[in-house]
């Protein structure tokens, strides 16, 4: 079945090159086993209460299951559930509470929402899990329905998360957001060379050249600015115009574009990337490319270490195309 939703939801996107990388999505990371409290019988409500060190739990770590009112029909505006903030982290919440995962207009018909059999899905802070599309909804209700028995895994639902990153995190943090991004574009992935005059060195250098100057010259035309680059891993200081053009852009942005652009950009170490990712320059597996340049010239010539590198190329992958497709479902069409 989550099959199934995740193609109805990614035909509103108008290039498929854009959801290639996307099959990663199935790759685990390791996390720690979480002790699970069974629900409470007493009250209206219950919560499915758990500890990622098995030790104390705290409040906060629950998933709270709202019931519905026995003297009310069964319907989403008497029942919910509420996601903790530590949904957030990535440790197994709770074995899985529902059998049928659906989706469905909001009540004031302004998007989208999740519904847990008849509970609706709401967000750390209780607020409805309200999506922009339909798409967008039906890939998140695919997360949960690929949910096992035996526990809630959150490092398998990334667009669960980014969607509460975007409605909750990014509006109340916007400003710091881009002021974070902006403290590390000067020392962008794209403006850092490596030195030419070592034998050890020279063939990353002409790879920089050959992948990364086209991008280069895309962002001179984009932002009328010529970017500058250095031998230092530290980069440099990028003229004034150039930084106050890709900070603007930044202020333009609606909350899930921002919320995809700080992902990809921490996952990248590169805001121009992200930038030329969600503006269409590079594609998923472009992108990927360039962040791995001198990583994967390094596995050519010395060769992988399973588990290690493996494991990061299937990480970072994960990161960037959901970051993607996050966008391209929220957008409108």
């Amino acid at each position: 079945m989550a099959n199934s939703l995740i193609g109805k939801s990614i035909k509103t996107i108008k290039n498929p090159n854009f959801l290639t990388a996307f099959s990663a999505y199935s790759i685990r990371k390791f996390s720690s086993v979480a002790t699970v409290e069974q629900p409470q019988s007493e009250g209206p409500s219950s919560s499915f209460a758990f500890s990622a060190d098995g030790g104390n739990e705290k409040k906060e770590d629950s998933i709270y299951v709202k019931g519905p009112n026995s003297n009310r029909k069964r319907d989403a505006s008497s029942s919910s559930v509420t996601m903790p903030m530590s949904f957030m982290t990535g440790s197994i919440v709770g074995k899985r509470f529902y059998k049928q995962v659906t989706t469905r207009e909001a009540d004031d018909g302004n998007g989208w929402t999740v519904v847990l059999d008849y509970r609706t899905l709401k967000t750390p802070s209780k607020r409805p899990l309200k999506l922009p599309t339909l798409a967008l909804a039906k890939a998140i209700a695919a997360e949960w329905e690929y949910q096992q028995i035996d526990g809630i895994r959150p490092f398998t639902m990334p667009l669960m998360k980014l969607a509460c990153t975007a409605l909750e995190r990014v509006p109340l943090t916007q400003t710091k957001i881009i002021e974070n991004l902006m403290m590390k574009f000067n020392q962008d992935l794209v403006f850092c060379r490596a030195p030419g005059d070592s034998d050890l060195t020279s063939n990353v250098l002409d790879r920089q050249v050959e992948k990364i100057d086209p991008l280069l010259h895309w962002v001179e035309l984009e932002f009328g600015f010529k970017p500058i680059v250095y031998s230092s891993f530290f980069g440099g200081k990028q003229d004034d115009g150039l930084s106050k053009a890709v900070e603007n852009l930044l202020r333009g942005t609606d909350d899930c574009e921002l919320a995809s652009i700080d992902a990809i950009a921490s996952a990248a170490h590169s805001l121009i990337i992200a930038i030329a990712l969600v503006r269409g320059r590079l594609q998923i597996e472009e992108a990927i490319e360039l962040i791995r340049l001198e990583e994967d010239l390094q596995i050519d010539k010395w060769g992988l270490v399973e588990g290690g590198h493996d494991v990061d190329i299937a990480d970072l992958k994960v990161q960037i195309s959901s970051a993607a497709v996050f966008l391209g479902l929220s957008r409108r069409i």
